[in-house]
C-alpha cells in the first residue's frame, strides 16, 4: 500500500448517522437482483459495465453511488419545451437525453419515463451502452441506429414548422454521482476521478446550514469525450435524416473509439479507488502485512537478486586474480 493511500485512510472521519441511515436507504433500492431491477433510464437497469465498480464503492465506508451511467451512444427525438407537458416528467434525470440514473428516487415507476422527456413528445430511436457492431461499407448506419424508416434531406428546413423537433446523436462517456460522507471522503474521490482522466470531475453540498450534516455530492464525469451532433428532424411526425450514411458510419466509429478510451478511464477510476481506500494491516515494524503467496513471491524475487549480485562477485574476484597473475609473470624471469 502506498503512503498516499496509507495517509488518506487516517485522516476520512467516521461517517455520521444521518449518511449512514440515508446510505442503508439507497443500499435496500440496489440489493435486489440485477433481472428485477429497474429505474427511470431508457434500459430501465443500472449498467452492466460499472456494475461492479458500483458494488466496490458502496462496500466502502463513507461512500455510495446515487446515480450511474457508463457511457452511451443515443440517438433521439428531443421533446417540447412548455409548461404546461413539462409536468409530466418528474425530474429531470428521466428525461430523454438525460446522461444519469436516478436511484435514490426511482423507487418511481418511470420506465417509461423516457418518452415525454424534456416537456414531451421527445422519444428514444437507439441506446446502446456498449460499442456498435459497424463495417463501413457493409452496414447500414442508418439502419443501425433506427433511422431506417426517415426520409434523407440535404438540409434542415429553412423554415421548420412550428411543431419540428431536432434528432441528436449523442455519445456520452460515464457519468457517476457518490454521495460521502464528509468533505474529506469527497476530496479523496475527487483525487482518484481527476487522476484517472474525469477532468470535469466536482463536487456540491461541501457546506451545510446550522444544526445539518454536511454530505458532499461528488460527480465523476468527462466532458472532453462528449460527442454530440444534430442529425435530423421530424416534422408533423414525419422523421427526416439530413446528414449523408457516411457521415452517420464517421459518427459511429467516433464513438465507439471513444467507448474504449472510457473504458479505460473507469478501470483507472476503479484502481485509484481501491488503493486509496486500501485496509490492508501493518505488522508491529510498520512493514504491510502479507499473505503466503505474497511472501513467497517477495522471497524468490530476492533470491535472484542475491544470486545474481553472488555471481557478479565472483566474477570480480576472478578477474582480479587473473590480473595478478599477469603481473606475477611478468616481474618472476622464471616463470614461464
Amino acid at each position: 500500500m502506498s503512503r498516499t493511500a496509507m495517509r488518506s485512510n487516517q485522516q476520512l472521519p467516521t461517517p455520521p448517522a444521518a449518511f449512514v441511515e440515508r446510505k442503508q436507504r439507497i443500499l435496500q433500492q440496489l440489493s435486489v437482483p440485477t433481472d428485477e431491477y429497474t429505474d427511470a433510464s431508457p434500459k430501465g437497469s443500472i449498467d452492466v459495465g460499472i456494475r461492479d465498480l458500483i458494488d466496490e464503492i458502496n462496500a466502502l465506508d463513507g461512500f455510495v453511488t446515487t446515480s450511474s451511467c457508463a457511457g452511451r451512444v443515443s440517438v433521439f427525438v428531443e421533446g417540447v419545451k412548455n409548461a404546461s407537458a413539462a409536468g409530466a416528467v418528474s425530474d429531470g434525470q428521466a428525461e430523454v437525453g438525460a446522461a444519469t440514473t436516478t436511484i435514490e428516487e426511482a423507487a418511481l415507476p418511470a420506465t417509461l419515463a423516457g418518452v415525454g422527456g424534456k416537456g414531451g413528445g421527445g422519444n428514444w430511436l437507439f441506446v446502446s451502452h456498449d460499442p456498435v457492431p459497424f463495417k463501413a461499407g457493409v452496414d447500414d448506419p442508418a439502419q443501425v441506429l433506427g433511422l431506417s424508416g426517415a426520409n434523407m434531406s440535404e438540409s434542415f428546413f429553412e423554415q421548420p414548422e412550428a411543431d419540428s423537433r431536432l434528432m441528436h446523436f449523442k455519445f456520452e462517456p460515464m457519468i457517476l454521482h457518490v454521495l460521502t460522507a464528509s468533505p474529506e471522503h469527497a476530496q479523496l474521490l475527487l483525487r482518484c476521478g481527476l487522476q484517472a482522466g474525469f477532468r470535469e470531475s466536482g463536487a456540491i453540498n461541501l457546506t451545510a446550514s446550522a444544526g445539518e450534516t454536511v454530505m458532499p455530492m461528488v460527480a465523476i464525469r468527462s466532458m472532453g469525450l462528449l460527442l454530440e451532433s444534430l442529425v435530423g428532424e421530424q416534422i408533423q411526425g414525419q422523421r427526416y435524416c439530413t446528414v449523408s450514411s457516411g457521415y452517420l458510419g464517421r459518427l459511429l466509429d467516433i464513438s465507439n473509439h471513444r467507448f474504449h478510451e472510457n473504458t479505460k478511464r473507469i478501470a483507472r477510476f476503479r484502481s485509484a479507488v481501491l488503493d486509496a481506500t486500501s485496509t490492508k494491516a501493518t505488522k508491529k515494524d510498520g512493514t504491510e502485512w502479507e499473505d503466503a503467496e505474497t511472501r513467497r513471491a517477495r522471497k524468490r524475487e530476492e533470491g535472484l537478486r542475491r544470486r545474481e549480485e553472488l555471481l557478479r562477485e565472483q566474477q570480480t574476484r576472478t578477474t582480479v586474480g587473473e590480473d595478478q597473475v599477469s603481473k606475477d609473470s611478468l616481474l618472476d624471469p622464471n616463470m614461464t
